[in-house]
């Protein structure tokens, strides 16, 4: 693997080196949601977008650390080029960080893909950063014309291919999935630093193990069950650091969510946008109908919702820092059918509110 070497500005600490115990970074993440308008009709995906570019604002507005957008090729989802989107948030934002959440490398270009996240931290001074991922939707093989039957082998070579590019030195590299490459260098290269670069994983070890083996930093969507859970693979995964003699990197999860100013009102405010796109994907892949039954049990403080007040949010995520001991923890706000007013109400409510109480308890249980 390329690693940066102790002379390389990656090396030091940097954009995904620890943040320590009494501290955890708070990010958003959405998909960009299709809404709807009151007759029922969808929001058009073009508005949508529009909306994205105000709720990344008033992310960056609040004090936020990272606005992410995942890719997706469906009609309940309006982003499909988080690059596009990123660089004109960039040009209304001055802190924010900004990454997809995730770029499904299996069905790209992995040098396309750094090229356009080189220029989205040109543009954005530096506040660029990368989450791959094989993403949890097929559609992006049939569209692009690639077979499920390499669904393996496309994102093993192209992860492969990534971290020689990201090195940002002549680029040496052979496989299966595409001609080799000899000796050609990419541009444009970042100015200071590598291009930071996380990998999503779903939660399986082998996924784990391929993310330390690059010394990647790592972040575990957690959409369901508990939280506390996923203790064993954030364990295996800083060991497998250890072992390749990487430097630890940042552990982050994601996980859906909602706030208002009570508990009641955010759980019943989110309930039915949950429900209905939990159902239609649960449909699609064989699922059980949900129910209330289930949803309450993934508001509880240990469940993987984390729906509810500022004060019951910010205790889950004091939590979560607490049983998994994660550096950063991104928030996927945008669930369905939320309107956008809802939306931005949560993301105020999550810089203004949430973030402060949580600095709160994280400084007291580390008896600051």
């Amino acid at each position: 693997m390329n690693t940066p070497t102790a002379a390389d500005p990656a090396s030091k600490a940097g954009p995904t080196a620890p943040v320590g115990p009494d501290r955890i970074l708070l990010g958003l993440n959405t998909f960009g949601d299709v809404g709807v308008f009151p007759d029922g009709h969808p929001v058009p995906h073009a508005q949508v977008l529009r909306q994205l570019l105000e709720q990344a604002e008033l992310a960056d507005g609040v004090g936020l650390h990272a606005f992410g957008v995942g890719e997706h090729h469906r009609r309940d989802f309006a982003v499909s080029a988080p690059e596009v989107l990123l660089a004109a948030v960039a040009a209304r934002t001055r802190n924010i960080r900004l990454g997809s959440a995730v770029t499904v490398l299996s069905s790209d270009d992995p040098i396309r893909v750094f090229q356009r996240f080189a220029t989205v931290d040109a543009v954005s001074e530096g506040r660029a950063e990368v989450m791959l991922g094989r993403g949890s939707f097929i559609e992006s093989f049939p569209l692009f014309g690639l077979d499920l039957a390499d669904y393996e082998v496309l994102f093993e070579e192209k992860l492969e291919l990534f971290d020689k590019v990201r090195a940002q030195k002549p680029v040496h590299w052979e496989g299966r999935s595409r001609p080799a490459i000899n000796g050609l260098s990419v541009y444009p290269p970042l100015e200071h630093h590598l291009l930071p670069a996380w990998i999503g994983v779903g939660g399986t070890p082998e996924s784990v193990l391929r993310c330390a083996e690059y010394g990647y930093p790592i972040i575990f969507a957690i959409i369901g069950g508990q939280p506390r859970s996923f203790g064993p693979l954030a364990n295996l995964y800083r060991e497998a650091m250890a072992k390749y003699g990487h430097p630890l990197q940042q552990v982050a999860t994601h996980s859906p969510g909602h706030i208002a100013a009570t508990d009641e009102e955010a759980r019943e405010e989110f309930f039915p946008h949950w429900l209905a796109q939990r159902n239609r994907i649960g449909a699609e892949r064989g699922w059980g109908p949900g129910n209330r039954e289930e949803y309450d049990a993934m508001c509880t403080p240990e469940g993987a919702l984390y729906v509810g007040s500022p004060e019951t949010v910010a205790a889950k995520i004091a939590l979560l820092k607490k049983n998994l001991a994660v550096d950063r923890f991104d928030l996927k706000y945008s669930s369905g059918t939320l309107p956008h007013a809802a939306m931005m109400r949560s993301i105020e409510l999550f810089g203004t509110d949430v973030a402060p109480r949580v600095a709160a308890l994280l400084a007291k249980a580390a008896g600051n």
